[in-house]
């Protein structure tokens, strides 16, 4: 037996069973990972094997639970028969699964698994993974019409980078399906990109680009943190709150025993320190658009 049947083999106990109850969250790709010593991709083909039984789906917000998933639940096809699809039912449930699981567990032959068609048959409305990913972003960036961005160069900017919060907040995969370095043709993002450009209208052209991409850049990578604490937080079940209570004494030792100075200062009079994204977003967001101020000026 290969390690992801050992894996699976082992998940379909527990829900034989009822140690895992219908609508109970099964283990992440990582927890297995972390339980069963092996790679990621041995940890998703052991869930996609359940899948593929029907024993388990994605649920946007929750993870992988126990049961079929919806809409296999709603029909009943003969061998020979296919459900009807259109293009923006396989978006939606690549944005189901991506919601739930992570990018890592997006393939097109999970998702022919979870509608119930063959791989081959999801080509035809989408082209292939990386098309699908693009009209997913398309699809989580239209949630979050941008609207007419304000006359104010700086209250342009600041809608533009909350509109992309709150998206990146509502889609923790997201962020890490927008690149930078390689960006994707996504028609629904243009718009936010030429109402920053028209915001930088007094930035000579290179550093108004540059500018506009290191708009984008801190947003993204402040997303990317919160994405990464939301998986460590269904994985171990401890809160980054709780994390860093455990970590107090052990930090204070390193810092009492350092060379440390800024530190003690820091700690000192029992400093406590609220470790909060939105607020930290914001405050960056200020620092941002307070540096592009002096520039202009």
């Amino acid at each position: 037996m290969t390690q992801y049947e050992t894996i699976a083999a082992e998940l379909r106990r527990r829900i034989t069973t009822g140690e895992l109850k219908p609508g109970d969250r099964v283990p992440s790709t990582r927890a297995l990972v972390r339980d069963f010593g092996v790679a990621m991709a041995t940890a998703t083909k052991a869930l996609q094997t359940l899948q593929a039984e029907r024993l388990v789906h994605p649920s946007p917000g929750v993870g992988t639970v126990v049961g079929p998933p919806p809409r296999a639940a709603r029909r009943t096809l003969r061998p020979d028969q296919q459900p009807e699809l259109n293009r923006d039912e396989v978006v939606r449930m690549g944005i189901a699964i991506a919601d739930a699981e992570g990018l890592a567990a997006l393939s097109m032959r999970r998702i022919a698994s979870e509608l119930g068609v063959s791989t081959m048959a999801l080509y035809r409305y989408v082209g292939g993974k990386d098309v699908l990913v693009v009209r997913m972003v398309d699809a989580a960036i239209a949630e979050f019409p941008l609207g007419t961005p304000p006359d104010d160069w700086r209250e342009a900017i600041a809608m533009v980078a909350r509109v992309h919060w709150a998206a990146y907040r509502r889609h923790l995969w997201l962020a890490s399906a927008i690149s930078l370095s390689r960006p994707q043709l996504v028609p629904r993002l243009l718009p936010h990109t030429d109402a920053v450009l028209r915001a930088l209208r007094g930035f000579e052209k290179s550093a108004a680009l540059s500018t506009m991409i290191s708009l984008f850049a801190y947003v993204r990578g402040v997303a990317l943190v919160m994405e990464a604490e939301a998986q460590a937080e269904q994985d171990t079940g401890v809160t980054a709150d709780e994390w860093v209570t455990e970590q107090a004494d052990k930090l204070g030792t390193m810092i009492a025993m350092g060379d440390l100075p800024a530190f003690r200062e820091l700690l000192a009079d029992g400093f406590d320190y609220e470790y909060d994204l939105d607020k930290l977003f914001e405050f960056g967001l200020d620092v941002f658009l307070d540096g592009l101020s002096a520039r202009l000026r």
